[in-house]
């Protein structure tokens, strides 16, 4: 009778103190860091960022990228080269590229010559970093950019290449309804038509780039991460900035974390670092180590 007693109370206690350790175990786990919570975006490297370098020394500039440590990159021409040996070039220095830019001429006149360049560089992504206009970007310019852009994206997704416009300011030019970015978005198609957001961009033409991709969830697919210099005067609509206003990330005004804790949350599938700055080749090891420490 005393035996059976003890081993019910054992069991008791079994049982009030197995969920304590569960739940302890469970608090445990989630004030530990996990690897869930450092950046874990693809980082690639636009590779106008040492467009002087690559005009002189295209195998040495290549090799440089490489020793940063980058694998992944966007195009933005072929330096003098033809777009085969430029390929040729990227593969001796072990660079993929994903992305590339080409002239908005292209898409509008030429979208076949663009799909055959993205289709021999195996490219995932194609876009257009400008569209061309005289004085402030109007609306007439940017009805007729929408059209080019819906028709470019639609036949280079049936090719099964992702369609991208690059922001660069201009387009935040406020109209009765909101901007003439909003009007662009409106017209484009949400599933073909996609976006590169340059966040040096955004807050010079003073908007806040983690709200615009809270706003369009989903159209953001890359990013050009620059930091912004301490100082450099906002709120124009012009595109146009001294390049020494690029410096390396985590060292300039932009909010970051903030901008890179939205990017996560809506599926922005990759971080290019562009610095466009004269001290480039030491600003992007800094840019890249920060996005190495950085933390959610």
């Amino acid at each position: 009778m005393n035996l059976g007693c003890s081993q019910m109370r054992r069991q008791l206690l079994i049982l009030i103190i197995l969920p304590l350790c569960i739940l302890t175990s469970a608090s445990r786990a989630q004030e530990t860091p996990t690897e869930g919570k450092m950046f874990a975006g693809r980082v690639g490297l636009q590779l106008y960022s040492l467009r002087d370098q690559l005009a002189k020394d295209v195998p040495g500039s290549l090799a440089k990228v490489r020793s940063f440590g980058i694998k992944y990159v966007e195009l933005a021409g072929t330096y003098g080269l033809t777009p085969a040996a430029f390929k040729r070039q990227l593969d001796s220095a072990g660079l993929t590229p994903v992305s590339a830019h080409y002239a908005y001429e292209k898409f509008r006149d030429s979208i076949e010559s663009v799909i055959r360049e993205a289709t021999m560089f195996n490219l995932r992504y194609v876009g257009c970093a400008w569209i061309p206009h005289t004085g402030p970007f109007d609306e007439k310019t940017c009805r007729e950019a929408a059209a080019v852009f819906n028709r470019a994206g639609a036949m280079l997704g049936a090719r099964g290449i992702t369609f991208f416009y690059h922001t660069h300011g201009y387009e935040f030019v406020p109209t009765k309804e909101g901007t003439l970015f909003d009007l662009l978005m409106s017209l484009t198609h949400p599933d073909s038509v996609f976006y590169e957001m340059d966040i040096f961009w955004m807050v010079h033409a003073g908007q806040d780039p983690a709200r615009l991709i809270d706003k369009y969830p989903g159209r953001f697919r890359l990013l050009h991460l620059k930091d912004m210099k301490k100082g450099t005067p906002v709120g124009f609509f012009t595109g146009s900035s001294d390049v020494s206003n690029d410096v390396a990330l985590g060292t300039g005004i932009i909010d970051l974390r903030s901008l890179l804790t939205a990017a996560r949350k809506t599926g922005v599938a990759w971080y290019i670092i562009e610095d466009e700055s004269p001290a480039c080749l030491d600003q992007i090891p800094k840019s890249l180590q920060y996005l190495e420490h950085f933390e959610y």
